[in-house]
């Protein structure tokens, strides 16, 4: 987790000897949730080029006020923006990765995969009406399991996170009590609960916290080796997150036909789904004011999809189908343009 804070608090360029005179830097900014793979495409792409990404893990809504405002190359946010914001902005949105959600608890005694949770109930946790583990919507869910009256904790994002948005979009879809008290957004009025900023930050105070639950997504509870709760999907089915569930969220997926690739993953049917899977988001303009910035984010990208997937899936996200990567790369050429028409991306090619 070290290396994880060194790089969100520096950025993850590599050592500036390495780098030949005519490397480009591209900056990015946003979600927390593809930071460890993003991390991880950037270092292996700076030894093959020598070019750097520039990437502040400062949460979604970060992201997309930074490349609204024209501070960054591209933002990236786990909530995409609607094609009626993108077309207000002149923006393009396309899917770089897909992960999910994973409830993380701090409870002795308790290990991963011990203790099983279904929507209503998660609802009741973070809303304030469930306050103890021993509670008896909890327990009846888990009969076997030795749970103590021990105070629930809640562990909630501070900043404007697309982590959030999937975790309370789920939330709203499961429970009305929640759709019309909190609802489902990048930021949104907790009821109770501690905030901390970034994925790393909750999952470092659910670490720390006795009694405590909270949301990471999956690359980070793995790596800070919190407990995780299995879910009771829409089928009615227990699941535990790992990448197998997370391919079958997104296996309903109808990427091609939707406007501005506008997909979101939450609650979607099949006895094997994980039901708070999601997807991170690139955002960059049609028409940018650095297009040889612009293009080399394209390339950089173009490259991820070619040979980052392995690198994607022993962090446990799924990579994006290859006839998902051939639309996008079709929007790239059609719609990405330097101010005399000519595609950015096939200038590239």
């Amino acid at each position: 987790m070290r290396r994880i804070k060194t790089l969100i608090a520096a950025g993850f360029i590599a050592a500036a000897t390495t780098v030949p005179a005519a490397a480009i830097d591209i900056s990015g900014a946003g979600a927390t949730f593809p930071y460890p793979i993003f991390a991880k495409w950037a270092d292996a792409y700076k030894k093959l080029t020598g070019n750097g990404l520039n990437y502040q893990s400062i949460g979604s809504g970060g992201g997309i006020k930074q490349i609204q405002n024209k501070t960054v190359t591209f933002g990236a946010s786990d909530m995409p923006l609607k094609p009626a914001d993108l077309n207000k902005f002149g923006l393009l949105q396309f899917p770089a990765i897909i992960g999910g959600d994973v409830p993380v608890i701090n409870v002795e005694g308790i290990k991963s995969g011990d203790l099983t949770l279904d929507g209503t109930t998660l609802a009741k946790i973070f809303l304030g009406e469930i306050k103890t583990w021993n509670d008896a919507a909890i327990q009846k869910l888990n009969p076997s399991v030795k749970l103590p009256a021990q105070p629930i904790v809640v562990v909630h994002r501070s900043d404007g996170s697309g982590t959030t948005f999937i975790w309370t979009d789920y939330l709203s879809k499961v429970s009305p009590e929640w759709k019309t008290k909190v609802g489902a957004n990048t930021s949104v009025e907790w009821p109770v609960g501690i905030g901390a900023k970034g994925n790393e930050g909750v999952a470092n105070n659910v670490a720390n916290t006795k009694g405590s639950i909270g949301y990471v997504e999956y690359a980070y509870a793995k790596q800070n080796k919190l407990t995780t709760v299995g879910v009771i999907n829409r089928d009615g089915k227990t699941v535990q997150a790992n990448m197998a569930s997370f391919q079958a969220a997104a296996a309903n997926a109808d990427w091609e036909k939707a406007e501005g690739f506008y997909v979101i993953l939450t609650d979607q049917p099949g006895a094997a789904t994980w039901p708070i899977a999601g997807t991170s988001f690139i955002l960059l303009y049609k028409q940018p004011q650095d297009p040889v910035a612009t293009a080399e984010a394209l390339k950089f990208f173009a490259w991820a999809y070619a040979n980052g997937a392995k690198m994607a899936e022993e962090l446990d996200y799924v990579p994006m189908p290859p006839k998902v990567i051939t639309a996008i790369q079709k929007v790239w050429t059609e719609q990405v343009k330097d101010k005399n028409g000519k595609p950015l991306f096939a200038a590239t090619h």
